[in-house]
């Protein structure tokens, strides 16, 4: 499901609301995909970049950023 607004959600060490968001990534909020029966998103776009949202292991819920350019310059 796209969300337009944002979801506060948390991980073992962090809760993530919108403020704390934008200050990581450095960038603005734009929507999230959160999958059927998962409270973290898998994917967050921002002005300027696509993030998907990775987890670091199986055991626990602690997460990464892999941020890549929406609208990369070619040649």
């Amino acid at each position: 499901m796209i969300k337009c607004e944002w979801v506060t959600f948390s991980t073992d060490t962090e809760t993530y609301t919108l403020e704390t968001f934008e200050e990581a990534a450095g960038d603005e909020f734009e929507a999230m995909m959160i999958k059927e029966n998962d409270t973290i998103p898998a994917v967050i776009w921002t002005v300027n970049y696509v993030i998907i949202v990775k987890k670091c292991s199986r055991i626990t819920n602690d997460i990464y950023f892999e941020k890549v350019l929406r609208n990369p310059v070619c040649g």
